[in-house]
């Protein structure tokens, strides 16, 4: 017998007694270690780059959620004190309608009460002024339904009064020169 006989003859007879052939067992450990190193490393490269992305996806949404519920605390607590800085200025102002109310009680001169509520008033008006508060012009205006609010219309006195403002019932007023109060206005027609 030959070599090659023989390597058939034992191949035939390990693979009766259901074993591989040393030969082709090698060959097919190799092929299949040779392919599956380089797919097991790509694969786990992979997998740690799709963890990595994870973890950064996660913390990016954690982070915008702390940000998201931050902004509105902050903006809850701005509206809450938003009104502080004209609250603290009416207060003089406060102070003063006691201490004219006090006076009204036990006070007999009319001229005296007046000039006092005239001083309130004017402390009123320059306190609010200075907030930023700018009463609209309306008498004789032309009527402008973006900054007037017509309750009626009635005959102009004069031909030169129609469709202008003859009576405010309600004065109108910018805030930094921003409507935040349309004017109440009678009309000429």
């Amino acid at each position: 017998m030959t070599d090659k006989e023989k390597d058939i003859q034992t191949d035939s007879q390990d693979t009766a007694n259901g074993q591989q052939p040393a030969a082709e067992e090698n060959n097919a450990g190799g092929n299949v270690q040779a392919e599956k190193a380089p797919e097991e490393g790509e694969l786990e490269k992979k997998q740690q780059e799709l963890n990595e992305i994870r973890d950064k996806y996660l913390r990016l949404v954690a982070e915008f959620d702390n940000f998201r519920k931050r902004t509105a605390k902050e903006r809850v607590e701005l509206i809450q004190t938003a009104n502080k800085e004209v609250i603290l200025a009416m207060l003089d102002v406060l102070d003063d309608c006691d201490r004219a109310y006090r006076q009204l009680e036990t006070a007999t001169d009319i001229d005296a009460m007046r000039d006092g509520v005239v001083l309130v008033f004017n402390k009123l008006k320059s306190t609010l002024q200075a907030k930023g508060l700018r009463p609209m012009e309306s008498m004789h205006e032309e009527f402008n339904p973006d900054m007037h609010e017509a309750i009626t219309e009635i005959p102009a006195p004069a031909e030169d009064l129609k469709g202008k403002v003859i009576d405010e019932l309600q004065k109108g007023y910018y805030l930094n020169d921003k409507l935040i109060r349309y004017a109440k206005v009678v009309v000429g027609k």
